[in-house]
């Protein structure tokens, strides 16, 4: 007989439908090792193959270029100049701390969501350690409008967050509906 969630950890009210199953836990990790490995070989290849700092930006469809920036802040920029240090530390911290989160979550959304935002942080803290700074090179645009440039382990953090949010969402829908 399986057990089913009674409590736990994952942000939020526990859902009675959900297997506690440490096989959702390894999933997480398995997701962490992915993210890092595509946002490394991503990295190296912008870098050493296609040769990005030197060419500065490739058009790669009318949407999509390949930009090379050298981040030496945090996201969109902010916070820059306060050394990277500072940011492989907090990184490191955080990583730890969600480490702890999917080891001990239940639930399959916050298991993919900690692995997406593992791999990421783990991707850009190499990048500062090996750089001195991230690596970003995905520019996307429509017409006069242009988002920041990113990278691989940015898209997992971010989509790891929107995840977890997600499953928060559901969670506190299900505890008002059931």
């Amino acid at each position: 007989m399986k057990s089913t969630e009674t409590g736990g950890t994952g942000g939020g009210a526990s859902s009675p439908s959900v297997p506690s199953s440490p096989r959702w836990r390894l999933i997480g990790l398995i997701t962490a090792l992915v993210v890092l490995v595509v946002d490394q070989a991503s990295k190296a290849w912008i870098l050493y193959w296609l040769e990005l700092p030197v060419r500065g930006s490739v058009a790669v469809m009318p949407f999509l270029n390949f930009t090379m920036v050298w981040n030496h802040a945090v996201t969109f920029g902010m916070f820059g100049g306060h050394g990277r240090w500072l940011f492989i530390i907090i990184s490191t911290l955080a990583v730890l701390g969600l480490l702890v989160v999917l080891l001990r979550s239940r639930r399959r959304l916050v298991s993919l969501a900690c692995g997406g935002i593992i791999g990421g942080a783990i991707g850009n803290v190499i990048d500062r350690l090996q750089y001195k700074a991230v690596v970003d090179f995905l520019h996307f645009h429509v017409g006069g409008w242009s988002w920041y440039v990113f990278n691989i382990a940015d898209s997992a953090i971010v989509c790891g967050v929107g995840l977890w949010l997600l499953d928060s969402f559901l969670v506190e829908r299900r505890s008002q509906h059931g």
